[in-house]
């Protein structure tokens, strides 16, 4: 034991704990708990008290996990940037073009155009019993194929003519003979025959080429060509002029604003977006209305896809005439018929659906009805926002900057929908109404001209009292006076008071 104590009297300094080296500071001991029982003697049924491990060992477990959990923030927002950056330019194709995310399917474009075809249409024979409106309908390329082959055939088809008639004659045998009379002059061939069916449909007759009056069959021949170039030029020239005058030309300088907007307007939630005329000719009597477009389903549980529902802008009071000489903000008010009656923020964010707006009015200068139409898709709905002034005075006119039509800007807006505004207006209104009807009773029976009168109103009864009780029972105490106005009160009563005296008696 001596051996031991002078061997391992002094520690060296690496064997020392880290508190009592030199120009360390002594580390605070973690208090130790006391009776921490093991898994495993409880399992043995001992039960011991294990120290925990020291407090170094606690440190670097805790480092080791909070860099971990570092490490796992920061890859989890390295993704989450990763997915906004991504979301923000759109997938990648194979060719490296960005491909942005599917948005919702338009019923009706933002230039007017009704994103709807027709398919498998089995009596395709009734657009041909209205030929005029179906070559309208089609488009330029395809109208002037119609045009020019309308014309290209009926010459090909009166020029064969021609030529078989010459042929049947023998006019291209006698060609040299000048005794011969053929049917049409100077007619040696198809191309000749051709040149003259064109100089007989358009008039022109040049003079070289003309029908002798030995061949009754060309004479019949030129009237039928006559009639039926005619009837041609007719349908085909009023098929171009239709369709170069049509006024649907004319709505495209009909605007109407890219987005719709939602705020209050005389404290009253509304709907509204602003139309627009560029041209200085007016639409005459022009008229607006509004649909929306979403998908339902009934009580008996039918889906509609495409439900169209009437969204009021001024039917009932007017205001959907407009008198468009400068852009108008047409407004909707959100009221209990109103689609939208329930309608908040929140919902409006999660909500599909589209707006759709038609303008209808007659041109000025052709006197023709045109319409404009334009949508609007739950996403460009903007809540609390209200469209920028546009127009200002100048000298001697009103300017209007079409730069800001546009433009919209934000302004104090509840979150709730109309029905939930519509029911705190009511509460307020009805508490209102009670406080200030019981601060009134309060005041009327509180007031000092009411207890007046209450105290006079308890004299007179008491008084009243008195007279009846000494009335009834004769006690002394009673003034000449009151026994004066007993017998005038009696006497006025009449009978009345000398029956009652009798029955007293």
């Amino acid at each position: 034991m001596a051996l031991e104590n002078s061997t391992f009297t002094s520690l060296p300094e690496s064997l020392s704990p880290p508190g009592t080296q030199e120009g360390v500071e002594p580390k605070e001991e973690v208090e130790k708990p006391e009776g921490v029982v093991s898994p495993k003697a409880e399992e043995e049924g001992v039960f011991s008290t294990d120290t925990p491990p020291t407090a170094s060992t606690n440190n670097r477990s805790f480092q080791s996990k909070l860099a971990a959990r570092e490490a796992e923030a920061a890859a989890r927002e390295h993704r989450k940037r990763k997915s906004q950056v991504a979301g923000a330019l759109g997938e990648r194709g194979r060719c490296g073009w960005t491909r942005n995310r599917r948005k919702r399917q338009r019923y009706v474009e933002k230039n007017g155009r009704c994103n709807v075809q027709h398919g498998n249409v089995r009596e395709t024979y009734r657009y041909l019993t209205d030929i005029f409106t179906t070559l309208v309908d089609l488009n330029w390329r395809c109208s002037l194929f119609v045009f020019v082959m309308a014309y290209a055939v009926t010459w090909l088809f009166f020029g064969a003519i021609w030529y078989l008639i010459a042929y049947c004659r023998g006019d291209l045998d006698h060609l040299e003979d000048e005794s011969w009379t053929p049917c049409v002059n100077n007619v040696n061939g198809f191309i000749s025959a051709f040149l003259f069916s064109i100089e007989t449909e358009t008039t022109i007759g040049y003079g070289h080429r003309v029908i002798t009056d030995q061949c009754p069959v060309g004479t019949i021949l030129l009237l039928l060509q006559a009639i039926l170039g005619s009837m041609v030029n007719a349908f085909m020239v009023g098929c171009m002029f239709v369709k170069i005058s049509q006024p649907n030309k004319r709505a495209e300088t009909l605007v109407f604003s890219k987005n719709a907007v939602i705020s209050l307007r005389d404290d009253k939630l509304c709907l509204m977006f602003r139309v627009g005329d560029l041209r200085s000719s007016h639409i005459v009597g022009a008229n607006i209305r509004a649909k929306l477009i979403k998908s339902k389903q009934t009580q008996e549980g039918e889906f509609i896809p495409l439900d169209q529902t009437d969204i009021s802008v001024g039917f009932e009071t007017g205001d959907d005439r407009l008198f468009l000489v400068s852009p108008l903000v047409i407004s909707h008010e959100i009221d209990s018929h109103s689609p939208f009656w329930d309608m908040s923020q929140a919902h409006l964010e999660k909500d599909d659906f589209e707006i759709v707006v038609i303008l209808e009015g007659m041109v000025e200068a052709t006197g023709m009805t045109c319409q404009a139409r334009s949508s609007y898709l739950a996403e460009e709905v903007l809540w609390g926002h209200r469209f920028s002034p546009m127009m200002s005075l100048a000298e001697g006119f009103f300017d209007v900057d079409y730069g800001a039509f546009h433009h919209t800007f934000e302004v104090d807006t509840p979150t709730y929908s109309a029905r939930e505004l519509s029911l705190a207006a009511a509460r307020l209104e009805a508490h209102l109404y009670w406080s200030i009807s019981s601060r009134l009773d309060e005041q009327k029976w509180e007031g000092p001209i009411l207890m007046s009168s209450l105290t006079k109103t308890s004299d007179n009864a008491s008084t009243n009292g008195k007279k009846r009780l000494g009335t009834l029972t004769g006690l002394p105490g009673e003034g000449p006076e009151e026994k004066e106005g007993q017998s005038g009160q009696g006497e006025r009563n009449g009978s009345v008071a000398t029956d009652q005296s009798e029955s007293e008696a």
